[in-house]
């Protein structure tokens, strides 16, 4: 794989896991494993390894990733339990990455249909890029939900949920905050995909607790 670097310093504790999220590659958007939602069974266990499941039997997220400081493109700071209430799909990118780009206006689409029930795509640039550099791309693709940055403790931490050394990527989280999908490579399939089950936790009432589902390979 053809790995692109980012510009910024790595930090040497987290240096190889950090680097090996931001490769982009003319492939990575036909890596095996388009997406899949999180493996369940009768005592399941989250995708990183860590943390608990609750009685429906998805992970909540890692708090490594749910407690980890975000920081807005306007200088704001929260975290993704700030944002507990909504469906959230977080997905990590970069302007450099060409399936990301061929991924967004799917990502747009979803934030158009979705936005007023509660949905929300937030886009986590994964490496630091300038703001104008940001701006510019987000007006030519139309983007029309949030960006924002992931340092590369964050990355770290994500990375080691979806076990996929590239981007794009994305996690699905519930209104409650539970895991519900990793989605990995931006081919038409994948994409597809991530659609569907984005409708599906949408739709399903704020109270549900749905049963637990086996994961397509």
């Amino acid at each position: 794989m053809k790995a692109v670097f980012p510009k910024f310093v790595l930090t040497a504790a987290i240096l190889a896991e950090a680097a090996l999220l931001q490769a982009c590659s003319d492939n990575v958007s036909s890596q095996k494993g388009p997406a899949d939602e999180p493996a369940q069974s009768s005592s399941p266990v989250p995708a990183n390894g860590g943390g608990s499941s609750t009685a429906s039997g998805y992970p909540k997220l890692a708090s490594s990733v749910a407690t980890a400081e975000i920081k807005g493109m306007d200088g704001s700071t929260y975290t993704l339990n700030d944002k507990v209430g909504k469906v959230m799909l977080v997905n990590l990118w970069a302007t450099w990455c060409g399936p990301c780009r061929s991924e967004i206006p799917a990502l747009v689409r979803m934030q158009e249909k979705h936005g007023p029930q509660g949905f929300e795509v937030l886009g986590l640039n994964t490496d630091d890029e300038e703001a104008q550099l940001i701006n510019d791309f987000s007006a030519e693709l139309k983007i029309n939900y949030p960006i924002a940055f992931a340092d590369t403790k964050l990355q770290a931490s994500m990375l080691k949920i979806s076990k996929f050394p590239g981007i794009p990527q994305s996690f699905l989280l519930d209104r409650e905050g539970r895991l519900r999908g990793v989605f990995r490579g931006a081919n038409p399939a994948d994409i597809r995909k991530m659609e569907e089950v984005v409708a599906k936790v949408v739709n399903e009432p704020a109270q549900d607790q749905p049963a637990p589902e086996t994961a397509s390979q």
